[in-house]
């Protein structure tokens, strides 16, 4: 059999020294990878701004075919998204497979798509891509044999015998069923928000372990619990938005999300085709930001994040930081400082400040009292120990004192039964 070569060159434009290019094209390589794609040689050009035609400069071009050549090398890969002409034009130039930053992610995605709501949202993401670049792709994507460029679930060769319009019926009709499976979910969604239990969204860049930090509290707080999601040190794990309550011992619960993470440069295809999924941010009563700590890039992360959710239109939700993976770095912890938690998941250290944390901005409507409830409205008591953190019970002879926490509303819905005296403690 035939050994397939993944070997490629990646190529990035340095456009007016900006601070971030060096992480950018690691972050490339870490793509490739991502994709089965082994690195074996970089190009960069540093430019007021990106050639039209070829995306780099003649002189560029000539010495990228000179460098494919003597690596050995199938494919280049640029650190930009591609236009259709510029991918046409580099594939005449060079006479290999010529993708793009766009292209790997979205196949990362569609690779990791479990659900069927994913994977149609991958699929239009693609097909959205492809559209426009239907001629420059045509030679690519029929280059193409086990190494990236559209390869997953619906794309690929069989869709270069797909012309224009039977493109865009696909995604009509793919676009439908989203539709309603996105309808189904916003029925679940008001369906929670009746029930007015808070919900907290974990966000963050990819592989800063928001399923992990998940996890971790469900063992922590709900050890019974069979509803772990999945984990794993990689790209874009997680692509599907899980949601899992989260009681805690003094009765007070709350929704705890899981959502897709961010990367910069992050395709516009892939955020308008997972908005709906994305929505489950723009509704939390909390965010919490989960930061790779030992990762010395992670106050960019930390940008590319919140420009993210800028975008979304969820910037304005109030938001509370967890660094995670400190076990890695000479910070001590766990600690708390404002806003911030330093932990590791990776320990279970520093789980339950980061709760104390989500409890005190989550439960403001929480209200200390003393009350004393008739004996003939016992249900009363039956409620509160169900709904509120009863500290300690009390008979007396015209009825059961509780001292306890509970929602201003209930304390407000209920005390024209209690009896007189009753006290904020």
């Amino acid at each position: 059999m035939e050994q397939v070569n993944n070997r490629a060159v990646i190529v990035g434009v340095n456009l007016q020294n900006r601070p971030d290019f060096a992480y950018s094209m690691e972050e490339l390589r870490n793509l490739a990878d991502a994709c089965n794609i082994e690195v074996v040689g970089e190009l960069t050009q540093n430019a007021a701004k990106v050639n039209g035609p070829h995306y780099i400069g003649s002189g560029k071009i000539q010495e990228l075919s000179a460098l494919v050549e003597g690596l050995d090398a199938s494919t280049v890969i640029f650190n930009d998204e591609l236009s259709p002409s510029q991918i046409r034009n580099l594939e005449s130039s060079l006479e290999k497979k010529v993708i793009d930053r766009t292209i790997l992610i979205l196949d990362i995605f569609g690779e990791r798509a479990r659900t069927r709501e994913a994977q149609l949202q991958v699929e239009v993401a693609q097909l959205q891509y492809m559209l426009p670049r239907l001629v420059g792709l045509r030679e690519s994507l029929g280059r193409q044999g086990g190494g990236s460029g559209m390869k997953n679930k619906g794309t690929g060769e069989t869709k270069l015998e797909l012309d224009r319009r039977r493109i865009e019926e696909r995604i009509s009709a793919l676009q439908t069923e989203l539709e309603k499976l996105v309808a189904q979910r916003q029925v679940q969604r008001k369906q929670r928000q009746k029930t007015g239990v808070p919900v907290v969204c974990l966000v963050g860049y990819t592989n800063a372990g928001k399923s992990s930090l998940l996890n971790a509290v469900l063992k922590a707080y709900m050890p019974e619990s069979n509803k772990q999601v999945l984990a794993r040190d990689m790209l874009f794990a997680t692509l599907e938005t899980s949601v899992r309550g989260i009681e805690l011992p003094d009765n007070k619960s709350f929704l705890l999300t899981d959502t897709v993470g961010f990367v910069s440069k992050l395709p516009h295809y892939l955020v308008k085709a997972f908005r709906s999924t994305l929505e489950e941010v723009t509704e939390a009563d909390l965010l919490i930001q989960v930061v790779d700590y030992a990762n010395e890039e992670y106050e960019r992360h930390i940008q590319v994040t919140n420009t993210t959710l800028k975008e979304l239109g969820a910037d304005h939700i109030p938001m509370i930081y967890a660094y995670n993976k400190t076990d890695l770095t000479e910070m001590k912890y766990p600690q708390v400082e404002g806003d911030k938690v330093y932990l590791s998941v990776k320990e279970e250290a520093g789980l339950s400040e980061l709760v104390t944390l989500v409890k005190q901005r989550i439960f403001q409507d929480y209200m200390p009292c003393e009350v004393i409830i008739p004996f003939e409205e016992g249900r009363l008591v039956a409620y509160f120990n169900a709904n509120a953190n009863v500290i300690a019970t009390d008979y007396e002879p015209n009825g059961t004192r509780l001292t306890m926490e509970c929602k201003k509303a209930d304390f407000e819905k209920y005390q024209h039964l209690f009896v007189e005296p009753v006290a904020e403690v």
